[in-house]
């Protein structure tokens, strides 16, 4: 789960910008536990779509 749509109970304000110390506690945390969940899905899409494609070149050059 990525933190940037997450809103805070404490001051209402996206956990993203850490604006209170409950914030700040919660992003630590959340990216502690997934050193993946400050990208954006967008981002995962493109590193994904890499990791197809040079496969794909890979498996095309033992060919």
């Amino acid at each position: 789960m990525t933190y940037d749509r997450l809103v805070c109970a404490n001051c209402a304000a996206p956990v993203a910008e850490g604006r209170c110390h409950v914030c700040r506690a919660s992003r630590e945390r959340l990216q502690q536990e997934n050193p993946f969940a400050g990208l954006s899905p967008v981002t995962l899409i493109a590193l994904l779509a890499i990791l197809i494609a040079a496969v794909a070149l890979l498996a095309h050059q033992t060919v």
